[in-house]
């Protein structure tokens, strides 16, 4: 079985991921960490039958002797202390967080000069697949065809837009041969007058409690074409990052995303 560290454990991803993990039997859950002040430190995780993990603020060194993978899906901020700390101990790190910076993106990626680390916009399967389909769809339709941009989350998301509306546009953008700075506007506002040929819109909507929703539309005089991915489930994402949990456990350095994972560059 392959050890994981689950950060965030107490979160909604963290629970996914738990549950998952403990479902495939492909896994051994080796350590669980919380942020430092977490009211549960010290406790036993429940609501599996596995008894004696133990939830901590930091990986713990019995998780490190085994070499497991870290997997995470917290905060920007924590990513980077968890990071750091992967890259001591010399374990793989998957890193799901969405809402990083430039600056931190660039951290990633030089941590992974050491360590093998798997970094996406989205771990789910099917938006992987989408990513690609909607970068041909972009080659092949032209400029001819508007491209606009949909995502729903619920209303407890930090960040907007989400990693994967980014990836979207930037896939689409590729697919024109443009450089999404160019080409990505965020919403609209007052007398913005015609609609400028080649120009990518993303918009972001947050209500209740969808796990998450993206919209790929095609327009042009005449038709339009709409690619949509739904995600009804948080497990979803966490089966993906358990899928990249294998795929760089043992793994040399680098750093790689899901179309490598999936076989999909």
């Amino acid at each position: 079985m392959i050890p994981i560290i689950i950060s965030g454990a107490k979160g909604r991803m963290g629970a996914a991921l738990i549950s998952c993990a403990l479902e495939s039997g492909d896994f051994e859950i080796a350590g669980a960490v919380e942020a430092s002040g977490h009211p549960d430190i010290g406790c036993t995780l429940s609501g599996h039958d596995r008894p004696g993990i133990i939830l901590a603020d930091h990986i713990q060194k019995d998780a490190i002797g085994k070499g497991a993978v870290l997997i995470e899906f917290t905060s920007p901020e924590a990513t980077m202390i968890n990071l750091e700390h992967a890259e001591k101990a010399a374990i793989p790190v998957v890193i799901g967080t969405t809402g990083l910076k430039p600056a931190q993106e660039a951290r990633i990626r030089e941590a992974a000069r050491s360590i093998p680390v798997c970094y996406a916009s989205n771990m789910s399967i099917g938006m992987n697949l989408l990513f690609q389909v909607v970068r041909r769809a972009a080659e092949i339709l032209g400029a001819d065809y508007d491209i606009e941009i949909f995502e729903t989350h619920h209303r407890f998301k930090k960040d907007a837009p989400s990693g994967s509306a980014r990836t979207l546009a930037e896939a689409a953008a590729a697919g024109l041969g443009v450089a999404p700075g160019e080409a990505v506007i965020h919403g609209r506002s007052g007398m913005v007058g015609d609609r400028p040929r080649g120009q990518i819109g993303v918009h972001a909507l947050r209500a209740g409690d969808v796990v998450g929703e993206h919209t790929v539309m095609f327009g042009t005089l005449g038709e339009r074409l709409e690619l949509t991915h739904r995600c009804h489930s948080r497990s979803t994402f966490a089966r993906g990052a358990l899928r990249a949990a294998q795929f760089i456990y043992r793994r040399e350095p680098g750093l790689v995303d899901m179309r490598d994972v999936l076989g999909l560059r």
